[in-house]
């Protein structure tokens, strides 16, 4: 158990680092205003931003899978809750990922019709990049009502000092509102985003130093849920 719990940190810190990179290669490029153009001269950048964030994607299937066993034993509805809202996000991220590789067959189509065909191909273009981002914003939302449940478990469980499990709260709580306002078209900027970010580096470093602490009966937590 205790070696899972290590490779759920390690997945969790690999899961960070890979999508805060992938992003960086990607987003100039999708929000590029010569959309078409950019995608031709950065191909390589486009797909390399593609392969982070598909990797992003399995390490959040990973940390699903490894973390299950032990949450469960202090409340198995949650922690399946917990589990189920993770696979959603690692599916919903993946088909996310089909929008930039759209880009790339729009690249490649000929267009016969001119500037009105330049026009069609950069309008499907667009739709493909806001489809990208809005199954982000779903994803983040699965990701932040789950959390919430992880979070309880942690809380009720001590398996992690308190205050970790309160930042954690606190940075899903953060992310749901971010994520709901984005889905609306709104931009709460990015102070939401402290506390979770907090939380993603803080409790995969404690995993990986301590692991939970298994010392609280499988019971309790679930007879005062």
């Amino acid at each position: 158990m205790r070696t899972w719990e290590r490779a759920a940190g390690v997945l969790f810190l690999l899961s960070t680092g890979v999508f805060l990179a992938g992003s960086q290669i990607l987003d100039p490029i999708l929000h590029s205003t010569d959309l078409l153009v950019r995608v031709d001269a950065d191909r390589t950048r486009l797909f390399a931003g593609w392969f982070l964030e598909l990797i992003n994607a399995l390490a959040v299937m990973g940390i699903a899978m490894l973390l299950q066993p032990a949450l469960k034993k202090y409340h198995e509805a949650f922690a399946f809750g917990y589990f189920a809202s993770r696979v959603m996000e690692s599916a919903l991220l993946m088909i996310s990922l089909i929008g930039p590789l759209l880009l790339l067959a729009f690249n490649k189509l000929p267009t016969s019709a001119g500037a009105s065909g330049d026009a069609y191909l950069l309008t499907l273009g667009n739709l493909a990049v806001e489809a990208h981002y809005l199954l982000f914003d779903i994803a983040m939302l699965v990701l932040s009502l789950g959390s919430l449940l992880f979070c309880y478990i942690l809380y009720r469980s001590r398996g992690v000092p308190r205050w970790l499990s309160v930042i954690g709260f606190l940075g899903y709580t953060g992310l749901l509102a971010s994520s709901s306002l984005s889905i609306a078209g709104m931009d709460a900027g990015e102070v939401l985003y402290i506390p979770g970010a907090i939380f993603e580096i803080v409790l995969p470093v404690w995993l990986i130093l301590k692991g939970f602490k298994h010392s609280t009966p499988a019971s309790n937590i679930a007879k005062n849920a």
